[in-house]
């Protein structure tokens, strides 16, 4: 990203309610749905209700332990999401999203809690994350441009993208940068965005092509659609 596609974000405009409070509620209330639409998009096999069960601490047969410790690992780290935003600690530093990320991959990516310190590849595009040697100065660069984008809700969306797209660890990429994504969110008052696990392949698609061609405006505008449209869902809802 650049100075000329930050200028870009900066004229999408969204008029959305803003609620801290009621809004921290809510995405708690629906912890359980998130992390199985998180965990689902990442491929684990886990059923809603088998992935209700096992947070409520009994044990579910018949699956991989690593699908056990995926859906773990994603309750832990959304909890500390949570503290960090109701003790005001939440922020878009290094060091906040190594703190997430050390829950998200425990024990499931090569190290966790740190930048990668060697080069990776992204299945189904020819596109090769930058060199592990750059990622601290890559991270304040991004952070220096994303800090200028006006709307929240366009920054955080941004941030997961361009977070997905530099692979700053070995595993667990997306599922960071959707909590700080929704840090982003939640701490300016806004919902939070669930990516369903029926919309994966809409939603990989958008990956690929945002890896391949390098546009993060198609990506953010996709986003932005998912996004409006989950929340007017909830609205009428509400008002059936």
């Amino acid at each position: 990203m650049d100075i000329k596609t930050v200028e870009q974000l900066n004229t999408i405009d969204i008029d959305l309610k803003k609620d801290k409070k009621l809004n921290i509620f809510l995405a708690k209330k629906d912890r359980v749905d998130y992390i199985f639409n998180t965990s689902a998009l990442e491929g684990n096999a886990m059923t809603y209700p088998e992935v209700e069960t096992l947070l409520d601490g009994v044990t579910v047969g018949g699956h991989k332990l690593s699908d056990e410790l995926m859906i773990l690992n994603q309750n832990n780290s959304i909890k500390v999401l949570f503290n960090l935003l109701e003790s005001g600690s939440f922020d878009i530093s290094k060091k906040t999203l190594c703190l997430l990320h050390k829950e998200v991959a425990k024990e499931e990516a090569l190290v966790w809690g740190e930048f990668r310190d060697n080069n990776v590849r992204i299945g189904g595009t020819e596109y090769i994350p930058p060199n592990h040697k750059g990622l601290d100065a890559l991270y304040d660069r991004n952070m220096q441009l994303l800090n200028q984008i006006k709307h929240p809700i366009i920054r955080a969306i941004a941030y997961f993208l361009i977070n997905a797209k530099t692979q700053y660890f070995y595993d667990g990429n997306k599922r960071t940068a959707r909590l700080m994504m929704n840090g982003i969110l939640l701490d300016n008052g806004y919902p939070m965005l669930n990516i369903k696990a029926k919309d994966k392949l809409s939603f990989n698609q958008m990956m690929i092509k945002y890896y391949d061609t390098n546009n993060i405006i198609d990506g953010v505008y996709y986003l932005i659609e998912y996004y409006t449209n989950q929340i007017n869902q909830l609205n009428d809802n509400q008002l059936a």
